[in-house]
């Protein structure tokens, strides 16, 4: 399966290494370029070494992510800092691209649930973290 991972900060490229290793082919995407130093922390070879693919682009412009993969994407997820961006992106990748599975980070849980309903599939770590705090203020 093609991953392909727009930013490549802690949960991008988090995610990106455990999909290498568990045998997906995976390009990440930043507009940084020193983020993909991320990619090499603690493993025994670079990323490019390992099979991984890298590109320093603007995934708000269709050639970035052209040059990043998507048209060969199985999977899309969008994990800039971003709410506004990862959301653009992954509609892009959805509607334009017809990539089969979009996964997008959305801090907002208003606009989680929204664009849920509107078939991506959406991660809300604020969501998460006022769920816990919630059970452990309950557990009281």
């Amino acid at each position: 399966m093609f991953i392909l991972i727009v930013g490549c900060g802690r949960v991008g490229s988090a995610v990106a290494k455990r999909a290498l290793d568990a045998g997906h082919e995976v390009s990440v995407m930043d507009v940084d370029p020193l983020s993909h130093v991320r990619l090499d922390i603690d493993e025994t070879s670079s990323w490019e070494d390992s099979g991984g693919r890298f590109t320093v682009g603007t995934a708000l412009e269709v050639d970035g992510l052209v040059a990043a993969g998507i048209e060969q994407a199985d999977v899309f997820m969008a994990a800039t800092s971003g709410d506004n961006t990862n959301l653009v992106i992954s509609q892009i990748a959805q509607r334009r691209f017809r990539v089969p599975r979009v996964v997008v980070r959305v801090s907002d849980p208003g606009r989680a649930a929204w664009y849920a309903e509107q078939g991506l599939q959406t991660i809300c770590p604020t969501q998460v973290a006022i769920d816990q705090a919630e059970r452990a203020l309950l557990a009281v």
